[in-house]
């Protein structure tokens, strides 16, 4: 790759020469020519919570603990105060087994599924809203300074995007620097990973900044607030339903990050613009994210 960032300051980084993550596919160019290109792979993963099978998922199959981890947390099966005793993966059975010291409110929330928009079809339950009565986020100053240098380092990050398309990333970051970078066929998956991370972490969450490279939707909008982080920012655009609750929540929501521009539609007063924007460079096309909106 000709152009990449330097990844030290990353805690987790995307591995696009991961042999198992794509595949390469042969087929025939806008000539006529033939040509090979790099494809996402994807492969199911089967959740269980103890004894009890929850979800089968469609991921790249990097990070499945963690995935695992963070969508029992981000839908409420996991919640504070609950000790996971083990987690087993079985790469050969795809199925990773959730265990804690005592008994879950699984049975409710299963009776409680509904689809969004997700893409590869994301799921949250019927209570997650009702979970987000009782959230306060914190107070955190977000210099634009720091969102301009967190968007220039992650478009220039080597990752699966890059060398094969069709995937989306989120990025937990910290100021100016990314420290969790994930990526998956489905946003909701990528956000999923870093949860689990920060639950097997026991990582603070009030001076983060979640960012992802696709739309700001009410899934993305609801996962990140549960999850006590108070901005999130996106180079793609918003819905509607995903602005109405960050609003209601108090979550600092930040779109079409491109280069200087950007617009925030919600939490506004978190910002301190410290940067000119004059001063910004233009986005290099090279680094658009084609395929992910």
């Amino acid at each position: 790759m000709a152009v990449s960032e330097d990844q030290s300051d990353y805690l987790i980084a995307p591995t696009p020469g991961a042999g198992r993550l794509t595949r390469a596919v042969e087929g025939v160019d806008h000539d006529g020519q033939i040509t090979q290109i790099a494809v996402v792979e994807e492969r199911p993963l089967t959740i269980f919570l103890n004894g009890q099978e929850i979800v089968t998922a469609m991921t790249i199959g990097d990070y499945p603990e963690y995935l695992a981890l963070g969508f029992l947390r981000n839908q409420g099966m996991l919640r504070d105060g609950e000790t996971v005793t083990k987690v087993d993966y079985d790469d050969d059975l795809e199925t990773v087994v959730v265990r804690t010291d005592s008994q879950t409110t699984y049975e409710e929330k299963l009776k409680k599924k509904t689809r969004t928009s997700g893409c590869a079809v994301g799921t949250v339950f019927g209570d997650m809203m009702e979970g987000l009565e009782g959230v306060t986020l914190p107070d955190l100053q977000v210099k634009t300074s720091d969102l301009y240098a967190l968007a220039a380092k992650i478009n220039r990050t080597p990752s699966l995007y890059l060398e094969a398309g069709a995937i989306h990333g989120s990025v937990l970051c910290q100021g100016n620097r990314p420290l969790v970078y994930m990526e998956d066929v489905g946003r909701h998956n990528a956000v999923d990973k870093i949860a689990g991370w920060m639950f097997a972490e026991q990582v603070n969450a009030a001076d983060k900044v979640m960012y992802t490279t696709g739309r700001l939707t009410s899934e993305m909008v609801i996962k990140t607030a549960l999850m006590g982080i108070p901005v999130l920012a996106s180079r793609s655009g918003f819905t509607a339903w995903g602005v109405e609750i960050a609003r209601q929540v108090g979550l600092t929501l930040i779109g079409r990050m491109r280069g200087k521009r950007f617009v925030c539609l919600s939490g506004e007063e978190r910002l301190l613009r410290d940067a000119d924007p004059t001063q910004v460079a233009e986005e290099d096309k090279r680094f658009g994210r084609k395929g992910t909106e």
